[in-house]
């Protein structure tokens, strides 16, 4: 979980958190850009708590903040790591290490951030909850790193720590129940798309965790969606930017294929037995609109770019069951995300494109699809749509009308989040 020091917990950071709840997955989380103007780090920990209903416990702790960031002091070394400021991603901070008691400590620190650091350390280990590995391996707790992810400054220490505190590679649920990563036979789960991460080559990778068995360059395996086999070359291992082929990998590892449109979100490949691994849920949107490609001769970059978006998961599409509208409809969980679609399609595919804004705020899935909706009969307050896989949804204006619905129709059930899948009905 990435915060930012100025804003703490943003909308996008708690629809984040309650997809973590409902799979109870464990919680990291990174307070960064310690190096400008931020919150008081209490404060900080505080509204995770009160907000989130997470406890917390600083494995790091900030000294000063802004242009007075000195560093960090590692509660699991007991040492400080000082922060040398540099420019903005020209190369990593410099840090020097000085363990606690070192008389040099008091020379390099202001003497008010000196006591305040003391006293920040005090109320911390008075007041502040023990690391209990279980109830973060729950995601009841939350370990929390500060730093400075663009000056590469604490991350060092968050991925040593991570290694330490965090889940052994554990089961997954499947069609043929729960799959242990020593299961002998290969499976994987594509849970990422990525296209042109490499704008010379227009190429798109796909993300896949290897859930069970030992996987291994050029092998064929089984894709579940499709019943076609497919050759797994050319894999790669992906950091940030950085990428290295690799000859194998095993359960747990993430490795990166070449994806010529064969893969998308939610796919399970394997090597022996037929399976299927549970899908994904999506965010609910909250914001939607048309958009329009207003220039006819970019019809196919226009498509090709939409359906490329929607594939890697960067937005959700939707369709009037209005035949005489064919505009997508952008669903979105913000603001930021229509703009990223008109930033990419533009800068990716050469395609300018408009936006006409939707007076509607929240999504319901029907469950039981359309046999259920036809069966509820003519509903008020609300717009049907249909998502990516022709499944009906319900759009209402506000919360209103999404109680009113309920209550005129109380044998039809909504859900505000479906899986990704093709041809996956809410059940």
């Amino acid at each position: 979980m990435l915060i930012d020091a100025a804003k703490g917990l943003e909308p996008q950071t708690r629809k984040l958190f309650e997809v973590c709840r409902l799979r109870g997955l464990p919680i990291f989380t990174f307070v960064n850009k310690m190096d400008r103007p931020g919150r008081e780090p209490l404060e900080l920990l505080d509204e995770i708590e009160q907000e989130l209903g997470l406890k917390t416990y600083a494995v790091n702790w900030p000294i000063g903040m802004g242009d007075r960031f000195k560093g960090v002091y590692s509660r699991r070394q007991k040492a400080i790591h000082l922060f040398e400021r540099r420019s903005h991603g020209s190369q990593q901070a410099q840090e020097d290490v000085i363990k606690l008691g070192d008389p040099k400590i008091e020379e390099y620190l202001e003497q008010e951030l000196y006591y305040q650091f003391k006293e920040d350390l005090e109320i911390l280990e008075e007041l502040g909850d023990d690391l209990d590995l279980d109830q973060v391996h729950a995601g009841k707790m939350t370990p929390i790193f500060f730093g400075s992810a663009m000056t590469n400054f604490g991350v060092q220490l968050f991925l040593e720590a991570f290694l330490e505190y965090a889940l052994k590679p554990e089961g997954r649920n499947s069609s043929v129940g729960v799959l242990d990563p020593t299961h002998p036979e290969f499976t994987g789960f594509v849970f990422k798309l990525q296209a042109n991460m490499d704008p010379k080559h227009r190429d798109r990778v796909a993300f896949v965790r290897v859930c069970t068995g030992k996987f291994e360059k050029d092998m064929t395996v089984s894709h579940a969606r499709t019943g076609k086999t497919v050759r797994l070359s050319r894999p790669q291992k992906l950091f940030a930017q950085d990428r290295a082929s690799i000859e194998e990998a095993y359960g747990g590892d993430v490795i990166g294929l070449n994806n010529p449109g064969v893969f998308a979100i939610g796919d399970t490949i394997y090597s022996g037995k037929k399976l299927e691994y549970e899908g994904i849920p999506c965010f609910s949107p909250e914001m939607f609109s048309y958009i329009k490609n207003p220039n006819p001769s970019k019809f196919k970059q226009f498509q090709k770019g939409i359906k490329e978006l929607r594939e890697e998961g960067a937005i959700q599409i939707m369709y009037s069951t209005d035949e005489f509208r064919r505009d997508p409809i952008l669903a979105a969980v913000g603001q930021l995300q229509f703009e990223v679609v008109q930033f990419r399609l533009l800068s990716e595919y050469g395609v300018e494109t408009n936006l006409e804004p939707l007076p509607y705020s929240l999504a319901r899935w029907v469950k039981g699809g359309w046999k259920a909706l036809e069966k509820a009969g003519r509903i008020f307050n609300t717009i049907t749509v249909k998502d990516n896989w022709g499944r009906p949804v319900l759009l209402f204006k506000n919360q209103w009308g999404l109680q009113q619905v309920n209550s005129d129709n109380p044998d039809l059930k909504l859900d505000a989040i479906a899986p990704v899948g093709a041809g996956i009905e809410p059940e």
